[in-house]
């Protein structure tokens, strides 16, 4: 059990509450927050994971709520007498403290570059030096998270530049290295490198490595922290290619981890739906849609399952969000590739729920699918970023949209080429063989015409893997011989195993009910 520790229980002290009422003091430490910090140093330097995982995810948290609800935690100044001004200690702690600000606050500018500062002081001291620590999964996943996302922060920040002032301005001037490109995937690829995580993975496949079966953690008394967070950078490097929209790269960098398997991103519920979110959004994009559509099926049973276990997570609204995005980005990737058989009873019962009547429209497409299309895929898509510097001579604009407006105009210039395809599925689904005359005389067409057209569904219907293997999409295939067209349709599999598991959540429901009457 974790040690209940008096800031967890206590109030906080009448004195306490005067300087929070007062006005925010940098300087001023709450004695909750001495014995936070004091503890928590002790258990790092003790390796204790356990208790350092209760006192970030729960303490942190309660001491935010109750002392820090709209201002910064104390500055590490403040504290760092009380951990013997020990370095990375203090690196940790300023982590945590921007992380808090961009979650509770609006940073400004200078502490987004003080933020960026700070990461590529942590970095470097991980790279660089021996870092005898064991921290939890869940930071270490949050601080590659969080990194990313500051990054992504940044870049839709500094894009607003119409109502920047000229201070803002000269600041952007001076610090124009802060949160660049090639320094954040620098930083992402040197922990994959150094960490040497894709070999380790390949010595496991071996037998020769436990990374996965210890989820990251060395129990032989050295330290996870290089090789986990070279482990989430690859998850990181992914994210930051699908909002620069380079999804074939992004995929690359996830090829080391076999998702396939339980592993050690799914230890930590953010990094398993951020891997697979993005996972399921790159193939999506690239044509993959059998692969996207398995993919978002499994991660979204697993949270329909699993969601409750989190009600007291901070992340549980981030994962509400995600689930719902997901959601909209399978009705797309059905509606583009009707592989229904692929989702599961529960999947689909919820899919057509929220998006039954949008599927069915999004069949038609005029122009009303088409702005279906599009309201989903601007509600589900990643914040795309435009990651180059403004140009601060010209009149300054806004550009924060543009790479957004890129990426939703290619996914559209896509949805319209499939429009004849829908005609040519619906023929092919009612016969086995039709004659290339025939099939031309229904569509209205001339036999060449037919033929190309039949010729664009071969090619829409299938796309190129990872590994550069041709794999098809298509519910309904077929081949020509001798002007006559042979249909081929896969046969759905019948799966009894869900059927009985919504039937037994219902008799656990009705159960649940009578318990709860009171017999006079």
């Amino acid at each position: 059990m974790a040690t209940n520790y008096e800031y967890e229980e206590a109030p906080a002290s009448y004195d306490d509450v005067n300087r929070q009422e007062a006005g925010y003091d940098p300087n001023f430490v709450p004695d909750s927050v001495k014995s936070f910090v004091v503890h928590l140093y002790r258990h790092i330097r003790e390796k204790n994971v356990y208790e350092i995982h209760q006192m970030y995810e729960i303490s942190f948290q309660t001491l935010s709520d109750r002392l820090f609800k709209d201002t910064p935690w104390p500055s590490v100044d403040a504290v760092a007498h009380y951990v013997e001004n020990d370095q990375v200690f203090c690196l940790l702690y300023r982590e945590m403290w921007f992380r808090h600000l961009y979650a509770r606050l609006s940073p400004t500018l200078k502490q987004r570059i003080d933020s960026w500062d700070n990461y590529c002081s942590l970095f470097q001291v991980v790279l660089h030096r021996v870092v005898n620590m064991q921290l939890p999964n869940q930071w270490l996943w949050d601080m590659v998270d969080e990194f990313v996302y500051q990054f992504q922060s940044f870049c839709q920040y500094r894009a607003k530049m119409k109502n920047k002032t000229e201070q803002e301005i000269a600041l952007l001037r001076q610090y124009d290295q802060a949160w660049n490109v090639y320094g954040v995937l620098n930083y992402l690829q040197a922990f994959v490198e150094k960490s040497n995580i894709i070999q380790i993975l390949e010595q496991e496949k071996e037998g020769l490595e436990q990374f996965t079966a210890t989820d990251g953690y060395d129990y032989s008394g050295g330290s996870n922290v290089l090789k986990v967070l070279g482990y989430f950078s690859m998850v990181g490097l992914l994210r930051v290619h699908c909002l620069l929209g380079d999804y074939q790269t992004g995929l690359k960098c996830l090829l080391p981890i076999d998702i396939s398997q339980q592993g050690v991103y799914t230890s930590v519920i953010g990094s398993h739906i951020t891997t697979i979110y993005h996972y399921g959004f790159a193939n999506l994009m690239l044509r993959r849609y059998v692969e996207a559509i398995r993919e978002f099926n499994k991660m979204l049973l697993y949270i329909y399952k699993t969601k409750q276990y989190h009600q007291k997570s901070p992340q549980y609204e981030q994962i509400l969000k995600k689930n719902e995005q997901m959601y909209a980005l399978l009705a797309i990737c059905l509606s583009l590739c009707p592989q229904v058989k692929l989702v599961e009873e529960t999947v689909n019962s919820q899919l057509r729920e929220k998006y039954g009547e949008k599927m069915a429209r999004m069949q038609r497409y005029d122009d009303e699918a088409f702005a279906i299309y599009d309201e989903l895929f601007s509600y589900a898509c990643p914040k795309f970023i435009t990651p180059s510097a403004p140009s601060f001579e010209e009149p300054l604009i806004n550009y924060n949209q543009d790479a957004y407006r890129l990426q939703l105009k290619l996914f559209l210039y896509e949805v319209k080429q499939q429009q004849l395809l829908s005609g040519v599925r619906t023929f092919l689904k009612v016969y086995s063989t039709i004659s290339l005359g025939k099939l031309a005389n229904y569509m209205e067409v001339d036999e060449p015409t037919l033929r190309t057209i039949l010729l664009t569904y071969k090619h829409k219907t299938h796309a190129v893997d990872s590994n550069g293997k041709i794999i098809s999409n298509a519910d309904v295939d077929f081949y020509i011989d001798d002007d006559m067209i042979h249909v081929v349709e896969s046969k759905p599999v019948k799966r009894y195993g869900d059927y009985f598991l919504r039937q037994i959540v219902k008799l656990e429901g009705v159960i649940n009910d009578m318990d709860r009457i009171k017999l006079d």
